[in-house]
């Protein structure tokens, strides 16, 4: 059983139950529901807790005191009072008026991620939603009925137009997916044994709003970039053997020199990835110095530590935090507008983060055209056996620097971008949703591209032909060679680092492995 916070082990969750208190959940607990299949349950506290604010909202409209979005319209009609006889029809308007995305639809684990996080953010106060409502987000979850959500329409001042086709399914209309099968929204509900939520005054706002499509589907990116960085690692020390690099600047000594962000843990890793292997004394360095790439790649992949630290700060407050505007207080019984759902820290973590990630993608390509050059390398040109006399793995160097191009396009801020909203009063905006959204794709590049090296790096490694290998760049070899057998004459090699791609670098069990080996001693 997964208490909030608690880390799942990967692959963990049928039978798991995450329990949402609005205050703990973590970026772990995401993954085991989006991916892994944990069930979802509301801590004791939770039903107490929203019935008390919604007494709050009760009050509001029955003493007619103007609030925001309770008993006024929105945006730059939030002047406008509306009539008692029409708020709860108004909520179920300001759903339907709101459910404008466009484009394909997202993952289905997106769509989970961002439903745990509003029914997570709901869970912890400030919302006034009625506790009906949470519930059915809850059971839509475990019932796996999952609302069609495109993929474009939120600008980051809440995820507005994209949350409001999870609230159509949860009203009993929109589409949802159920067992591979697209369903209109009330015969999904009616499939999962459940009935459409009758909304009341500020219940459909609070289904729209918050950030939590920004929040949850930047916790998965954020997961699947500290993946993508221990692949990195591996694939890095797996070069450091076929260059038969110098592992001085790894020494702690010249690490604790100047204690940059990240930095002495990522040569700690790579040093417990050498261990084992000749390259762990530097005298067994075919140079004194080598080229930027290999020396500083712990310097790199440190600040991309550092970023991911930074992530997991922006994104785990809009995990546990109330994004809702008005918020309800119940301790004084008032309904006060708020700013919350604005998310400018959480979009600069995104925005750094692909930043980071570009870095680690740049150096990646360099080692790798390092290991073609035999002037540099001191090994046979090409990496083929038969030196220039074939293309051996040279062209792979053009796929290299067209994902580099990709990756590089994809890092461009999206934070510094603003776009208007809503006449006079939304003014600006994060484009934090598009943030996360991007970071997936920029992953699934990079993974491409530390393919590519590794491809290469074993080649390195096969040619070189050091007596002993350290144990991670061992395993790792192992396991591209289970998949992709050394090069000889040319062939098409494209096929090679689709098979490393999906075989070894996408495994579980190689990830496992390699997170193991990275642990000094581990």
């Amino acid at each position: 059983m997964t208490r909030p916070g608690s880390i799942p082990s990967p692959g963990d969750g049928d039978g798991d139950t995450v329990f949402v208190d609005g205050r703990t959940l973590s970026c772990a607990d995401v993954v085991a529901v989006a991916r892994h299949g944990a069930e979802v349950a509301m801590a004791a506290e939770v039903t107490p807790r929203l019935t008390h604010e919604r007494a709050v909202v009760d009050d509001v409209v029955e003493r007619q005191i103007p609030a925001y979005g309770v008993t006024t319209g929105l945006g730059s009609r939030s002047s406008y009072a509306l009539p008692r006889e029409e708020l709860a029809e108004f909520s179920v308007r300001t759903v339907r008026g709101r459910a404008n995305a466009v484009g394909d639809p997202l993952p289905a684990e997106v769509v989970r991620a961002a439903i745990l996080a509003r029914i997570n953010g709901m869970a912890g106060g400030g919302s006034g939603v009625q506790p009906e409502v949470v519930r059915l987000l809850v059971s839509m979850l475990n019932a796996r009925v999952h609302p069609v959500v495109p993929e474009v329409g939120s600008i980051g001042s809440s995820d507005l137009s994209q949350m409001a086709h999870v609230g159509l399914v949860a009203i009993g209309e929109g589409h949802a997916e159920m067992s591979g099968e697209i369903l209109d929204g009330a015969t999904a509900l009616r499939r999962a044994g459940l009935s459409p939520a009758g909304l009341g005054p500020k219940d459909g706002l609070v289904l729209c709003g918050a950030s939590p499509l920004a929040a949850g589907h930047g916790a998965l990116a954020g997961h699947d970039a500290m993946i993508t960085l221990s692949l990195a690692q591996a694939v890095t020390a797996l070069t450091f053997e076929g260059f038969r690099a110098n592992t001085s600047p790894l020494d702690p000594r010249v690490q604790r020199m100047r204690s940059a962000p990240g930095q002495a843990r990522a040569a700690g890793e790579l040093l417990a990835l050498l261990d084992g292997g000749e390259l762990v004394d530097p005298r067994r360095a075919r140079r004194v110095q080598d080229p930027v790439s290999l020396r500083s790649a712990a310097q790199v992949h440190g600040a991309l530590y550092a970023a991911l630290g930074f992530a997991t700060a922006a994104i785990e407050p809009e995990l546990n935090g109330c994004g809702d505007n008005p918020l309800v207080l119940p301790d004084t019984g008032e309904v006060l507008s708020s700013g919350n759902f604005h998310t400018p820290a959480l979009a600069l973590a995104f925005d750094t983060l692909a930043l980071a990630l570009t870095q680690t993608a740049a150096i990646s390509a360099e080692r790798m055209q390092r290991l073609l050059n035999p002037v540099i390398s001191g090994l046979p040109a090409n990496l083929s056996p038969y030196g220039l006399e074939r293309s051996g793995l040279a062209p792979l160097a053009k796929t290299a620097q067209a994902l580099v191009a990709e990756i590089r396009v994809l890092s461009t801020p999206v934070c510094t971008d603003p776009r208007y909203g809503a006449d006079a009063v939304e003014d600006d905006s994060t484009n934090a949703a598009l943030g996360a959204r991007r970071l997936s794709r920029l992953l699934g590049r990079l993974r491409h591209l530390l393919a590519l090296e590794a491809v290469t790096a074993a080649q390195a490694v096969d040619l070189a032909a050091p007596a002993v290998l350290g144990r991670g760049p061992e395993f790792l070899h192992h396991a591209i060679r289970e998949v992709v057998p050394p090069l000889d004459d040319d062939r098409p090699c494209g096929a090679d680092v689709e098979r490393v791609v999906h075989d070894v670098l996408a495994a579980t069990a190689v990830q496992e492995t390699i997170r193991a080996l990275l642990t000094p001693n581990g």
